[in-house]
């Protein structure tokens, strides 16, 4: 089964969690280039979004992450991103332990397999992908929506 056909499985399941499918109605209907800078509570914290600039990195410096609490689903706005992918069951090299607080755990693995986004194009990591944000040159202006995990 190809990468692609992986992802079209995830968003069946995905879209039955009522604040992923509630997220993707906000990407269809919002300029997200419109949003300022900052966090935008959509339906409390089971669903926001951050609104940031960010400075790029050489895969050699992304670091892959997992959360466990929400689903990532990022869109770059000002250009074009790139993300280390790997799944989290084939990350060996934790960096420490789940930081509860932030719902975060980095690995030291280094990032092998790499796919890109085009501006206003959004990719969802579920908690059993790792990925490795940010990749690319100069600044990024881009949304990170927080989707709950429901079950």
């Amino acid at each position: 089964m190809g990468t692609y056909s992986k992802f079209i499985i995830m968003e069946d399941r995905l879209m039955k969690n009522p604040y992923y499918a509630k997220a993707m109605e906000f990407i269809r209907t919002t300029d997200l280039n419109s949003l300022e800078n900052g966090k935008h509570v959509i339906d409390g914290e089971n669903l926001f979004v951050n609104i940031v600039d960010s400075n790029m990195k050489t895969p050699q410096q992304a670091r892959l992450e997992v959360h466990d609490r929400y689903i990532d689903i990022q869109v770059p706005l000002s250009k074009p991103e790139t993300y280390g992918i790997k799944p989290r069951k084939d990350c060996m090299e934790p960096d420490g332990v789940m930081n509860e607080e932030k719902d975060i755990l980095f690995y030291k693995d280094p990032v092998e397999e790499t796919m890109t986004a085009a501006p206003g194009e959004a990719v969802t990591f579920a908690p059993d992908m790792a990925h490795a944000p940010l990749i690319g040159e100069g600044t990024i202006h881009k949304a990170i929506f927080k989707v709950k995990v429901v079950d």
